[in-house]
């Protein structure tokens, strides 16, 4: 009984787990990817691929070859980084959401098989 319902709770949270997806991945050929997904007053975090430090921005547009924005909500800054630089784009929000179902999720697959242990 134990086995069962421990699991039932993995399954479930492995599920829950891989369909939150909050990254969309690109290629190394720019000329493959589909910019036209990035909304424009959104907050993104763009990992880069030479390893550098992961740029924060508030897209703006994209233009010929760069991702187009600024630094922020109150820091104007232009922000021009080149689509052959990214490596992937988060959506900031997306991500803080994804946290917060997961955390909501295991304790609720927690709770289930506490509940079922001192069940038997």
């Amino acid at each position: 009984m134990k086995a069962s319902v421990l699991l039932k709770s993995s399954l479930l949270t492995s599920l829950f787990v891989i369909s939150s997806c909050a990254t969309t991945k690109y290629t190394e050929d720019i000329s493959k990817n589909n910019y036209s997904n990035l909304e424009a007053g959104k907050m993104y975090v763009v990992k880069m691929k030479d390893g550098s430090k992961n740029q924060k921005m508030l897209f703006r547009n994209v233009d010929g070859d760069n991702l187009i924005g600024t630094a922020g909500k109150k820091d104007s800054a232009e922000v021009i980084i080149p689509k052959s630089n990214v490596a992937s784009v988060r959506d900031s929000r997306k991500a803080r959401i994804t946290a917060g179902a997961v955390v909501i999720g295991a304790a609720g697959v927690a709770a289930l098989v506490l509940s079922s242990s001192r069940a038997d």
